[in-house]
Parts: structure tokens; C-alpha cells; sequence
């Protein structure tokens, strides 16, 4: 592997894929929640392909803007001092054109869908790149992310319905506070160095009480859940497969999290992989049984 190469992967994070696939899972789970499944398949699966594409050049370009927004905080913690841009790796500039690049790239894949979803998606470009400098400002850059993160379940509706409505808006809110809660966990890797710094975040806000705070994030998420399926008329089967990713949010993330452990945390983190699959599960159960 060439060191271009190299230190291409390491910028944008393609050998980390938990961040495209914590980007990608709201769009399918939009997707397929406003998907006629007695119509062809065909245009959902290529919409699949369209929303991962998506995700991997965004989330690629948005880890590029925040390490040039943090490059001389991430210079003073210990687990992103030797990322490219913090340890002078690359340049400002050239990593400004890489963004750019994939920027133009996922351009091209948006204008594959209606016009109505196109708009929304140039809409919401300045939360995308103004989120890294939450962290400076407010105890709550988590919630900015959780806006941004999620935004492609309201894309991913728009792009079949061509129109917005209270289903998409109340998962939308939900899926937020699943990032608030998630990113919260994340966080507490970072709290020694981020509280010496200077920077905010809720994992420091609430590092007193932080089972609380993200208990009542997840329980928001699980109520939008439980909402949607009454909206979308789903019968009792959806509601009974629920039962496994609130296990999974209440015991595995929450009851066995340490926050003083980083791999714990991280461990806890990378689960809401294996979360956004269940979420599909269970929206596919509701909308084919």
C-alpha cells in the first residue's frame, strides 16, 4: 500500500466502518419504512446502494473537515495525536482537496434521486460541516450530531414518498437521541484529556450521573419506535421483535457500561452496528408480517 494511500485511509476512516454504517442505518431504516414492498424491489435495493454510497463519501468527507477543525486540539489527546493532519502527516490544503473531491463525488449520486430529496440534502451541508466546532461553544455536540447523523432517514423517506410527514419527523427525533446516547458512551474515552483543554460534550456534562442521561436518550428512541409502529399500523409481531434492541440498549449498553473503562466504551460504541440491523429486522417484520 503506497503511503498516499495510507494516509488517505487513516483521514477519512474507511478502515473504521462503524461511522458510514452508524450514517447509513437511518437511511435504510427510512427507506424502508416508506418502501412499497408489493411493488419491484428493484428500485429499493438500488436506493440501498445509492444511501451506502452516500454515507461512505459524507461520512469520508466529514471526518476530513473536523480533523482540519481540530487538528491542534487532537495534538493534545492521546488517542487522535497521530492522526494525519495533528501530526503534520499531510497538508491543510491537500486534505481540503480530498474533501472536496468526495464531496463532488457524492454530488453525483444525490442527483440520482428527486428533486424534492436533493434539495433537502444541499439544505443540510452547513450542519454537516459546522458540527466539529460544536465542541467549543456548547456542552452539546453530541445533539448536533444526532441532527446531522440522522438526516438521511428524512432524505431516505423524501426520496420515495416525495414529501415529509409526521412518521419520518418522530423517527427522525427518535434516531437523534439513539446518536445522543451512543456518542455520549463514546465520549467518555476522551474525558481526561477534552476536561484539561477545554472542550465540551455531554459525556462531561453529565459524567456524574451518566446511566440517567443516556437511559432517558434511549428510552425516547424506544418510544419513537413504539409510535411509529402505531402510525404505520403494524400488528403485535413488531412490537414482540422490539423486545431485543431495548434488551440490548438497557442491559448490554447501559447496565454492564464502566465509563472509566475505554474499551468498554468503546466495545458499548461499536455495538449500535449490530443495533441498526435489529431496527431494520424489526421494520421489516412490521411491514411484511
Amino acid at each position: 500500500m503506497s503511503l498516499n494511500l495510507k494516509i488517505f485511509i487513516e483521514l477519512t476512516r474507511l478502515n473504521k466502518p462503524i461511522g458510514f454504517m452508524l450514517l447509513f442505518w437511518p437511511c435504510i431504516w427510512g427507506l424502508t419504512i416508506a418502501y412499497d414492498f408489493s411493488t419491484s424491489s428493484v428500485t429499493y435495493f438500488f436506493y440501498i446502494i445509492l444511501f451506502l454510497s452516500g454515507s461512505i463519501l459524507m461520512r469520508s468527507a466529514g471526518c476530513i473537515v473536523n480533523d482540519i477543525a481540530d487538528r491542534k486540539i487532537d495534538k493534545l489527546v492521546e488517542r487522535t495525536k497521530n492522526r494525519p493532519l495533528a501530526s503534520g502527516k499531510i497538508s491543510v490544503l491537500k486534505a481540503s482537496m480530498y474533501a472536496a473531491i468526495l464531496c463532488l463525488i457524492a454530488f453525483l449520486v444525490l442527483i440520482n434521486f428527486n428533486k424534492f430529496t436533493i434539495y433537502m440534502a444541499l439544505l443540510s451541508m452547513p450542519l454537516a460541516f459546522t458540527y466539529p466546532l460544536m465542541k467549543r461553544f456548547t456542552y452539546w455536540p453530541q445533539l448536533f450530531l444526532g441532527i446531522t447523523f440522522n438526516y438521511g432517514l428524512l432524505l431516505a423517506w423524501i426520496s420515495i414518498q416525495n414529501e415529509i410527514s409526521i412518521i419520518a419527523i418522530v423517527f427522525y427525533i427518535g434516531a437523534t437521541f439513539w446518536t445522543l446516547g451512543y456518542d455520549t458512551i463514546y465520549g467518555y474515552q476522551d474525558i481526561n484529556d477534552d476536561e484539561i483543554i477545554g472542550v465540551k460534550s455531554t459525556s462531561i456534562k453529565f459524567k456524574n450521573n451518566p446511566k440517567k442521561f443516556i437511559s432517558l436518550c434511549y428510552l425516547i428512541f424506544c418510544l419513537s419506535l413504539f409510535i411509529i409502529g402505531i402510525l404505520m399500523n403494524f400488528k403485535f409481531f413488531f412490537y414482540l421483535s422490539l423486545m431485543l434492541p431495548i434488551l440490548h440498549l438497557f442491559y448490554f449498553q447501559i447496565f454492564k457500561l464502566k465509563i472509566q473503562d475505554n474499551r468498554n466504551c468503546l466495545l458499548k460504541f461499536r455495538s449500535n452496528n449490530f443495533l441498526g440491523l435489529i431496527i431494520l429486522v424489526n421494520i421489516l417484520i412490521g411491514k411484511l408480517i
